[in-house]
């Protein structure tokens, strides 16, 4: 049964798929990257369709589905896999946690896939218990760079409502002369949103370490700021 709905879906997204919307979503990434090219809009169409199916179940089941759309590594289906993740949020438990972790060390290869389930998934996971920052600071010291993005992105829902500010800060000290670009913009990407609840103590907290920010951060922690915020942050 779990087959039938997996291969039912996948042979939807070859179906939905063509090829001027996989080169242009190629366009997006600097790595090869693997996708049926199916829009995003189709996606969420196909993601809702098949969630129908299968939402009565026992979540460990779903979970397991997700894995396997995770392991054949198209965009799409790890977009699938964690609509259908957060769609379960009501139902998280802390020990959910290291399958997210598992999740974002061994599938996510891509900034896309990073974002969609760190925003998501992990972002309202975390809302819920907070106490698993301690091991998004952990991931802020990982040779994965993804797990390094994911530190920093996993905040930034949390972050636009103004929570874990602190938390925030303390990431962004550890990530703040990563060398890795997208790693640069993950955690500057969070200052920009802590930014429009708090942006007296981000602007305070870029220009201290503005001579040491690489200018991908910082371009994007200001760019919610007034001009003359904006104008200050980036004068030598």
């Amino acid at each position: 049964m779990q087959r039938n709905v997996l291969e039912a879906m996948r042979l939807e997204l070859e179906q939905s798929a063509d090829e001027k919307t996989r080169e242009s979503t190629q366009r997006f990434f600097k790595e090869e990257i693997k996708f049926h090219g199916v829009k995003s809009a189709a996606v969420k169409k196909i993601a809702t369709k098949y969630f129908r199916e299968i939402k009565g179940r026992d979540k460990k089941e779903i979970f397991s589905l997700c894995e396997d759309l995770l392991q054949d590594g198209f965009g799409e289906e790890a977009f699938i896999a964690f609509e259908w993740s957060y769609s379960l949020r009501s139902q998280f438990v802390s020990e959910d946690f290291a399958v997210f972790e598992r999740w974002v060390d061994q599938y996510v290869d891509n900034w896309a896939k990073c974002d969609v389930l760190c925003n998501h998934t992990l972002g309202s996971f975390v809302e819920m218990y907070p106490q698993f920052i301690d091991k998004l600071i952990a991931w802020s010291h990982a040779e994965n760079r993804w797990l390094r993005r994911a530190s920093a992105v996993t905040l930034i829902l949390p972050a636009r409502k103004g929570l874990f500010l602190n938390e925030a800060f303390e990431i962004s000290d550890i990530l703040l002369m990563d060398k890795d670009d997208m790693v640069q913009k993950g955690y500057g990407w969070l200052l920009k949103e802590a930014s429009k609840k708090h942006q007296a103590e981000v602007f305070d907290y870029v220009m201290r370490w503005k001579a040491k920010m690489p200018r991908t951060a910082l371009r994007y922690a200001i760019e919610k700021m007034p001009a003359e915020m904006k104008k200050e942050a980036m004068a030598r």
